[in-house]
């Protein structure tokens, strides 16, 4: 797979993290991705930190702005049957690259999946073309991310395998090797908005 944001993110081995949602009241929401070392190797920073809803900051180990995450609103969200979430990277010269594209049907019924949620990495692509998409449900920590060809990328849950007894608070990404793990967070971030989590107003 061609780095989404930075060959800097790319593992020749599956990497393991722990995800620690950050209290509102406290630091502002958000949560903070660390190693099997308890180092922070990403944050992200949402509503209570940025004050603006639908607008995440993912951020490096130095709190280095890595993507702009912005989900699309006005006219163009009320027309559409989908709720669509850019993330952007700058470039030397401080302008924006779209890195990719989440796109999650509405829907007036409850559902125990997440179904249809898929991402797209090349901006030209139509409504059935798609990169990788959601499997499982995010809320219940029990989902993964997939590509196209239906190859495992990402597995997010809450058991013990990140070494650790997880709570409420905490739960794991397990990232397949050669994977962004930048932009595996960066989906994680998005799913935390939609579902009203850490990142959330």
């Amino acid at each position: 797979m061609v780095p989404l944001v930075s060959k800097l993110y790319c593992s020749s081995t599956e990497v393991v993290y722990v995800i620690r949602k950050r209290p509102h009241v406290i630091n502002g929401g958000g949560f903070v991705v660390t190693n099997c070392d308890q180092k922070v190797v990403f944050s992200v920073d949402g509503c209570g930190i940025l004050g603006k809803a639908e607008e995440l900051i993912l951020r490096d180990e130095r709190r280095d702005a890595l993507l702009l995450i912005r989900g699309k609103g006005g006219i163009f969200e009320a027309l559409s049957f989908n709720k669509i979430w850019n993330a952007y990277r700058y470039d030397f010269q401080g302008s924006k690259k779209l890195v990719f594209s989440l796109r999650k049907p509405k829907s007036c019924l409850p559902v125990d999946k997440d179904t249809g949620i898929r991402i797209t990495t090349k901006p030209n692509l139509g409504k059935k073309d798609w990169d990788f998409e959601i499997s499982g449900y995010f809320p219940g920590k029990e989902c993964s991310i997939i590509d196209s060809q239906g190859n495992l990328v990402a597995q997010i849950g809450k058991n013990k395998k990140a070494g650790v007894l997880l709570s409420k608070d905490l739960y794991y990404v397990s990232i397949k090797p050669g994977i962004d793990q930048a932009f595996v967070v960066g989906v994680i971030a998005i799913l935390d908005n939609i579902y009203g989590e850490s990142t959330s107003c």
